[in-house]
């Protein structure tokens, strides 16, 4: 009936999440309202460490890319459920330390890491820096030194690969601002230069392609790059590399035409992949890795608004204007991002209505979708927007001084707040004057 397994219709005939009526939800806690199915999330992460499991017997790691949604109480569900995390900045990493999360489980990524998070990383023990740059080895190399330690370090590799998504989410061409290039042998020389170095340790490779791939054959094409590459090392520089990441970047479903394959299918392809070029080119299967953060959350979540105005532009369009936006999800202002849209109090009443979701914001561009289907809108109703579980709370902001929704986590039809409402007073806690 739904794009997502995680709602429902109850007797009531409203939307509910994980047997929650959503419109109970938005009367307790107001709205806008971030709403996410723990139940669901939990089950997702189970599936893809089952699936590794089947593929790669126990010679694996499920590193949840916390950018997707980043919270104390998500990763006591990724901890209880058997995954690592990777992390971008000292702040996603004094997260996770901050819910008793294993800093020997945490990848550390990112195009630009400064030296306060390098120290910080070092100092709690983090498991591994992902190295995207020359300067960065030589400062990751220096501050370890510093500390009387060995960094732990894999390169992140752009193996060229064309994901076919959109440019501001694709990561594997050699026009790319993360990682380093085969093309142009600078990933090769890199890793030459690292190993001369004393205080890094060189354990793996890492790449990714993009986000929201639907695709096999963009995976399989970069398990055959990187697995190619690791033969070349060994053969050329007689290193052994042992681990291998291949990012995440699977895509989810997000309107009715996102047709995803199910995770152990998309794993078992990769494996496979791997499993054959490992064979091909005398090498051992390495200790794989992957990073799915999106397909973990972002289908459990929902926002919730109330309609604040009905404006009908006679022969142009309809807009209805809701109490979040932009700055509760800018994700169509940033890539025109596609979403379902319904109504919490009757999500079954026939969409007769074509209109435009536009949000508080004062900018033209703060809108949530154009040209939408719905039933015929009235002020004060009920607006959710499906699939928002990712990528939203991670990207919220205070523009307008508007204070950020809560998030309400729902395990078998009962309710717990795990990030409450930003108050005014929080907008100028920081203001010293």
């Amino acid at each position: 009936m739904f794009i997502s397994e995680s709602l429902s219709v109850n007797e009531n005939g409203h939307l509910a999440i994980a047997s929650a009526d959503v419109v109970d939800l938005a009367k307790k806690y107001g709205t806008p309202l971030y709403i996410m199915d723990e139940d669901r999330i939990s089950g997702i992460c189970r599936e893809y460490v089952d699936a590794m499991r089947k593929c790669c017997g126990e010679n694996f790691m499920v590193h949840y890319a916390s950018k997707a949604f980043c919270t104390k109480y998500i990763y006591k569900i990724i901890d209880i459920d058997g995954m690592g995390a990777d992390v971008v900045s000292g702040g996603e990493l004094f997260t996770a330390i901050s819910a008793g999360f294993p800093a020997g489980k945490v990848s550390f990524h990112g195009n630009n890491k400064t030296s306060d998070e390098i120290e910080y990383a070092l100092s709690v023990g983090v498991r591994e820096f992902i190295v995207d740059n020359r300067e960065e080895l030589h400062l990751i190399n220096r501050i370890a030194k510093e500390k009387e330690t060995v960094a732990n370090i894999s390169f992140r590799i752009k193996p060229g690969v064309d994901a076919h998504t959109h440019d501001f989410i694709k990561t594997g061409q050699i026009d790319s601002k993360f990682g380093v290039a085969l093309e142009n042998n600078e990933a090769f020389d890199m890793i030459s230069e690292a190993l001369e170095l004393s205080n890094v340790k060189l354990v793996g490779l890492h790449c990714h392609i993009g986000s929201q791939i639907f695709e096999s054959e963009p995976f399989a094409e970069a398990a055959r790059v990187m697995i190619g590459f690791i033969a070349k090392i060994k053969n050329e520089l007689g290193v052994k590399i042992c681990e291998l990441n291949l990012g995440g970047g699977f895509g989810i479903r997000y309107t009715e035409n996102d047709d995803p394959k199910n995770i152990f299918e998309t794993v078992k392809n990769f494996t496979d992949v791997v499993k054959s070029e490992c064979r091909k080119n005398n090498i051992d299967f390495p200790f794989l890795s992957i990073e799915p953060g999106r397909s973990v959350v972002a289908e459990s979540g929902i926002t919730v608004y109330t309609v604040g105005s009905v404006k009908e532009i006679r022969d142009i369009r309809t807009y209805v204007s809701i109490d979040g936006g932009m700055t509760d999800n800018p994700r169509y202002a940033l890539y025109g991002a596609e979403y379902t849209v319904l109504l919490p109090e009757r999500p079954l009443d026939k969409k007769t209505e074509t209109v435009t979701v536009a949000g508080r914001n004062c900018e033209s561009g703060d809108l949530i979708g154009v040209d939408l289907k719905l039933p015929k809108v009235k002020a004060g109703e009920l607006l959710a927007v499906l699939t928002t579980g990712a990528y939203n709370y991670s990207m919220a902001s205070n523009y307008n001084r508007v204070p950020r929704p809560p998030v309400v986590m729902v395990s078998k039809g009962k309710d717990k707040l795990i990030v409450r409402r930003e108050t005014y007073e929080d907008l100028i806690k920081n203001d010293l004057v």
